[in-house]
């Protein structure tokens, strides 16, 4: 007759830790595998595997159980680990996309889109201020106070703020405002699998301003759509466009615990091929401008030169392959920030984004030289308000910024926003300051 082997002890207050994964070694749920787990095991610390059960691997998102008999988190979803997924590593001008100067043409624009912005457009990078109405509203959803209706339907109106706002502005093209998200990179670590979030793991970010890192410790994957709801709710509140926003493959990378026993090339792709299929969804969804923000390129460039051009070429081509998946109509834009980008001046014209944002004000558009010693054909938007500093920028300093972008790129290529998103300013400064810029590029469309 068959004896079952003697139970193990009782669990000690935290289990020691695994080199591959930050996750306990005894996790606080049993993975869900065949066999089904024998009756006589119940009981005992979930943690034990039977011998049929030791080849199962694990593959959570979450690493915040404490004891092994605590209930799982709801994000934790145990199952049996998938292959992850591949791309071949091409050279990064491989894409199906046609080139720059065939795309978005009159004639090739579908019967749905919206019609064209004067030229230079106006729009905004992504963020808009995030009260402390809206940080109290996440943090009594995180908490279980408000539930997830209650909490859709604060950030809804948000939303509908932001967007109301901006047409009352005079804007071209509109962003929803991202009341949702409580960090950029964060925001779509808790939502993609192979990502670890964490409560206490506060970084400075700059200044006062500090940020909680997400941990990638395995192989990542989108589990569903992350911000198609939010952006067509806002589009169907305008006929404007309104743009779908998206942190970039390198970003996401640079801002969060990487793990280790795998190039970063391979997780950067990893991470392009979910926000691959996020455009794609954006783009059926009817969102035809869909930002893919960088703003990490320079930042994350390695010191040593003989480093430099293999982190650009790999860097470049997470960014196409996260990218390239659109058709030609979508227009997609990229925002970089932070970082002076003289040195990554090729690599920012061989992202091919449609339209290029760059942080430029305090710097008196020294960027746009360095665009045009290189040929660079496309759009660009150069920052013309330094939104690090509460200061409302003058009518006058607007237009004086707005004349040296047109001196050197052509009106029709220039689109005029801040330096970066809006999230950490008040609504009395972004109004005052977006009036000014709206209004310094109505006149400089007339001459």
């Amino acid at each position: 007759m068959y004896a079952p082997p003697s139970p193990p002890g009782p669990p000690s207050p935290r289990w020691p830790t695994t080199s591959r994964c930050p996750r306990p070694a005894r996790c606080c749920t049993y993975p869900w595998t065949w066999p089904p787990r024998p009756a006589w095991t119940r009981g005992w610390p979930a943690g034990w595997r039977s011998p049929a059960r030791r080849s199962t691997r694990w593959s959570c998102s979450a690493a915040r159980c404490a004891t092994a008999r605590r209930p799982c988190p709801r994000r934790c979803r145990p199952h049996r680990r998938r292959a992850p997924r591949r791309h071949p590593r091409t050279p990064h001008r491989a894409t199906p996309r046609r080139p720059a100067t065939r795309r978005l043409r009159p004639a090739r624009r579908p019967p749905a889109a919206p019609p064209r912005p004067a030229r230079p457009a106006t729009t905004t990078i992504g963020s808009f201020p995030q009260t402390a109405e809206l940080r109290a509203a996440r943090a009594a959803h995180r908490a279980g106070t408000l539930d997830d209706a209650g909490y859709t339907d604060r950030m809804r109106t948000e939303v509908a703020h932001v967007i109301r706002l901006q047409e009352d502005l005079g804007l071209d093209v509109l962003v929803h405002g991202e009341p949702e998200r409580n960090d950029m990179v964060q925001y779509f670590g808790e939502q993609l699998d192979g990502f670890a979030a964490t409560d206490h793991g506060w970084v400075q970010s700059y200044g006062t301003r500090c940020v909680r890192p997400p941990v990638i410790f395995g192989d990542v994957a989108r589990r569903a759509p992350m911000t198609v709801a939010w952006s067509t709710y806002a589009q169907s509140l305008t006929g404007k466009p309104v743009k779908g926003m998206l942190t970039g493959p390198v970003t996401i990378l640079a801002w969060s615990f990487v793990r280790d026993d795998q190039p970063l090339a391979d997780t950067a792709d990893q991470v392009a091929l979910a926000l691959r299929d996020e455009c794609r969804d954006l783009e059926t969804a009817g969102i035809r401008v869909i930002q893919v923000d960088e703003p990490a390129l320079r930042e994350t460039l390695p010191l040593r030169r003989d480093q430099q051009q293999t982190y650009l070429d790999w860097a470049v081509g997470a960014f196409r392959l996260a990218t390239s998946g659109v058709s030609d109509d979508t227009q997609i834009h990229t925002h970089l920030c932070y970082s002076e980008f003289g040195e990554v001046i090729t690599a920012i014209d061989a992202l091919d984004a449609d339209v290029t944002s760059i942080e430029a004000s305090r710097s008196k558009m020294e960027i746009l030289d360095d665009l045009a010693a290189i040929g660079y054909r496309r759009g660009v938007g150069p920052g013309v308000w330094d939104i690090h500093s509460p200061r409302v920028p003058p009518h006058d300093e607007v237009v004086d910024a707005l004349r040296r972008a047109v001196a050197a790129v052509p009106a029709r290529r220039l689109w005029v926003n801040p330096d970066c998103g809006l999230k950490t300013r008040t609504y009395p400064e972004v109004e005052a300051s977006l009036r000014h810029l709206v209004a310094a590029a109505a006149e400089v469309r007339q001459g």
